[in-house]
């Protein structure tokens, strides 16, 4: 399996693996951050920074999310890349949603007040998510074809 697994991973061009490395850094961050944030709270963890229920179910979610991602990115899985995609999508607009309320009462505090940093790192796997899709086969694409 490692055999294997190491194998993908030296089949990508050396700017793949970087991308790959930063999602594997930025969700596996993300997973910590989540974890930080119910060990502190629990389950409403979320409730006071975000009144709304469903944000606050998906925060907990990612819990479950960020490491998902992880573990499929770092098999070098067309689903870890479309999963990150997701997750980065629902995340972007789960923090504007939820922060915006702090953002327009403080517009002159934009820098302090708004997710820059999801936000950029979201726009990240935006950017690089179509070029790794396209580097990633299927695994029935790798697969020797049997006559």
């Amino acid at each position: 399996m490692w055999a294997r697994l190491r194998g993908r991973w030296k089949a990508l061009p050396p700017w793949a693996r970087w991308v790959l490395a930063v999602y594997l850094a930025g969700f596996a961050e993300g997973a910590g951050d989540h974890v930080r944030w119910m060990t502190h709270g629990g389950i409403h963890a979320y409730a006071g920074s975000y009144p709304q229920v469903p944000i606050q179910v998906f925060f907990v979610g990612l819990i479950v999310l960020d490491p998902l991602t992880v573990v499929l990115v770092a098999g070098v899985q067309r689903a870890g890349i479309w999963l990150a995609v997701a997750v980065m999508a629902l995340d972007i607009a789960a923090n504007w949603i939820g922060n915006w309320s702090r953002v327009a009462s403080a517009p002159a505090n934009l820098l302090e007040t708004a997710p820059w940093v999801i936000t950029a790192f979201g726009v990240f796997v935006f950017a690089s998510s179509p070029a790794l899709l396209r580097l990633i086969r299927p695994e029935t694409d790798t697969a020797p074809s049997s006559v």
